[in-house]
């Protein structure tokens, strides 16, 4: 169990295991949720952007029929000659 203690300027330092959990490092972001319990769960916000996105993307590259590195170039190359 970690403890931090709130100064008066509403400022908490995270302890430095919680910190290694989340992978934060100095000047990231800090993502706070409330759970369905009430819990308010603390995240590290560039990890949960990375995460969002990819379930965005998910299934996107099999609906498009992409497959490879060669599929992507593809891709590219057919959006670029779009818009000449």
């Amino acid at each position: 169990m970690n403890l931090a203690k709130l100064s008066a300027n509403g400022q908490i330092t995270i302890p430095v295991e919680v910190r290694r959990q989340l992978g934060l490092k100095s000047g990231d972001k800090i993502l706070f949720l409330q759970n369905q319990s009430g819990e308010i769960v603390i995240s590290n916000a560039s990890a949960a952007a990375i995460q969002k996105a990819q379930a965005a993307f998910s299934g996107a590259a099999a609906a498009l029929g992409v497959s490879s590195e060669e599929d992507v170039q593809a891709l590219v190359d057919e959006v670029r000659q779009g818009r000449d």
